[in-house]
């Protein structure tokens, strides 16, 4: 028996996310019947973070049990041929049988892309968020440093988070302005559910004046989530980037930026 780790990369605007549900319109169930038909075996696929409906994933990384022996590209070019064009699989390599897309992984990185314009792109839709009244940079930027290190973000916390913990280590939040976009970039070891939405819909509101820099440290020390934004769209969230040790021998560079770069 052989464990194969895939990287994955969606379009997630026509998914009701990642988890498997009844009427079978997910990645998770999608990316199964591809791997079945393949592999003439039914398999499941474990993920490294489950990913809401509409959100999208630059590299999401699953792993599966097979006895099938085929060498990594025949993984990418056997599974894609099953594929509808908003799915696809980027990488295959085999790994050690300890390793677990979710278990072994040592930090997310999620980005947001918001499109700040006055007036709203449709060539972007589904793909981006969007905000029509300017943001100011430079106060979401010192928001967003009150949010770094080891804390208690049940002010970001869905009402249906299953997690067992809301304490999270933030390593890093970037928030930079490319042209017309700006991209908020949030790595940590862990993310609660709607964590980052909730925390992008909060840096925005900072961004329109509504609050100052400080009001993010409030709401954060409150523990409440009645004192948080609304939970942002999911139209600009994407799964950036998974981490993992070295020695499981993933892939360990960037991924492929999107159209945004």
């Amino acid at each position: 028996m052989k464990r194969i780790a895939l990287g994955i990369e969606y379009d997630g605007s026509s998914w009701r996310g990642w988890q498997t549900q009844p009427d079978g319109q997910t990645v998770q169930d999608r990316l199964q019947e591809a791997i079945a038909a393949f592999t003439q075996t039914n398999i499941t696929a474990a993920c490294a973070g489950r990913t809401d409906a509409g959100v999208h994933a630059v590299e999401q990384v699953v792993h599966l049990d097979t006895e099938l022996d085929r060498p990594s590209i025949s993984w990418v070019r056997g599974v894609n041929s099953f594929l509808p064009h908003s799915i696809a699989v980027r990488w295959a390599c085999e790994v050690p049988k300890e390793f677990h897309a979710r278990a072994s992984a040592t930090a997310r990185c999620y980005q947001y892309v918001l499109y700040n314009h006055p007036v709203r792109s449709p060539l972007l839709r589904g793909r981006v968020g969007w905000i029509f009244r300017p943001l100011n940079l430079e106060a979401m930027q010192e928001a967003a440093r009150y949010l770094l290190g080891e804390h208690d973000f049940s002010a970001f916390r869905a009402a249906e988070c299953q997690a067992f913990t809301p304490i999270k280590t933030m390593h890093d939040i970037r928030i930079e302005r490319r042209g017309r976009l700006i991209v908020f970039t949030l790595q940590a070891n862990a993310f609660l559910h709607h964590m980052v939405r909730n925390i992008v819909g909060s840096l925005v509101y900072v961004g329109k004046g509504d609050y100052p820099p400080m009001w993010m440290d409030r709401i954060l020390k409150g523990k409440k989530r009645k004192d948080a934004a609304p939970t942002f769209m999911p139209d600009g969230l994407y799964l950036y980037k998974v981490i993992y040790d070295k020695k499981w021998g993933l892939p360990q560079s960037d991924p492929e930026l999107p159209f945004w770069s």
